[in-house]
C-alpha cells in the first residue's frame, strides 16, 4: 500500500521519496526498532542525487547505494551472507523416547543469500540501475532471513518512476531501461507476495533528491 501521508513519516521526506509499506513494516520498524528506523531516516535525509549520480551506469559502479551504505556504516549496519545446514531425523511413530531410525545432514540447505545492509533484525537492499531479476534475488533472501528467525522487517530502495524526467532531460533514458531495477518493476513482485511473510518497506528515489539543475529545468518544462 502506497504511503500519501504518515506520521511516522517527516513529511521532507515524503516529497523526496515515495513509501509502499507491506505486512505492517512501517509499523513494526518505528515501534519495534525505533532506534534502527531512526538511522534509515537520517540516511534517507542525507540522501543527495546529483547530475553527475545518475550518468554513471548501474550494477557495481553505481555510486547511490555507497551513499546510503556510508551513512548506515556508522549506526553499525553492515553486509551479511546467511547459510545453513538441515538436519533431518526419522523417528518411529509410536514411541515417544525411540532413538532415530535415520539421521540425515544436508549440507548448505540455505546459502547464497546475501543482504546488503543489516542490523539488529532489520534488512536493507539497495537497488538502482541493476537488472530486475535482482528484485526476485532480494525478495527471496528476505523471505529466507524472516523464516529462519533473522530479521523482523526489510527495506529496500529503488528508483521511482518519475526520475524518468531526469534521465530524459540529461539524454541518459537509455541507460535505464524498462527492464532494470524501479518502483515499476518491484511493486508487481511485492503484490504477488514474492517476499512471503516478510514485511517490506518499500522506498522509490523521487526527483526532489536532486540538489543541481535538474530540478530547475524539470519546472521550467512543467506547464
Amino acid at each position: 500500500m502506497k504511503i500519501p501521508e504518515s506520521t511516522l513519516i517527516p513529511h521532507d521526506l515524503l516529497t523526496k521519496f515515495e513509501f509502499y509499506n507491506y505486512n505492517f513494516a512501517l509499523e513494526i520498524l518505528y515501534q519495534a526498532f525505533h532506534n534502527e528506523y531512526e538511522e534509515l531516516l537520517d540516511a534517507l535525509t542525507q540522501f543527495e542525487l546529483t547530475s553527475s549520480d545518475i550518468k554513471v551506469p548501474g550494477g557495481s559502479k553505481s555510486p547511490i547505494p555507497p551513499k546510503f551504505e556510508k551513512v548506515l556504516s556508522t549506526y553499525g549496519w553492515q553486509e551479511v551472507r546467511l547459510t545453513g545446514d538441515l538436519k533431518l531425523s526419522l523417528y518411529p511413530r509410536h514411541e515417544e523416547k525411540g532413538k532415530p531410525i535415520k539421521q540425515e545432514t544436508l549440507k548448505n540447505y540455505i546459502d547464497g543469500h546475501n543482504i546488503d545492509l543489516y542490523k539488529n533484525r532489520i534488512a536493507c537492499d539497495i537497488e538502482w540501475n541493476s537488472k530486475d531479476q535482482t528484485f526476485d534475488r532480494d525478495l527471496f533472501a528476505f523471505r529466507t532471513f524472516y523464516e529462519c528467525g533473522i530479521i523482523s522487517a526489510a527495506v529496500i530502495i529503488t528508483r521511482s518512476e518519475e526520475l524518468n524526467i531526469c534521465f530524459k532531460l540529461l539524454g541518459v533514458m537509455q541507460k535505464y531501461g524498462a527492464s532494470t531495477t524501479w518502483m515499476g518493476k518491484l511493486i508487481p513482485r511485492l503484490d504477488s507476495r514474492r517476499h512471503g511473510g516478510c514485511p517490506v518497506l518499500a522506498i522509490g528515489i523521487k526527483t526532489a533528491t536532486c540538489k543541481d539543475y535538474i530540478i530547475q529545468r524539470i519546472s521550467e518544462t512543467e506547464p
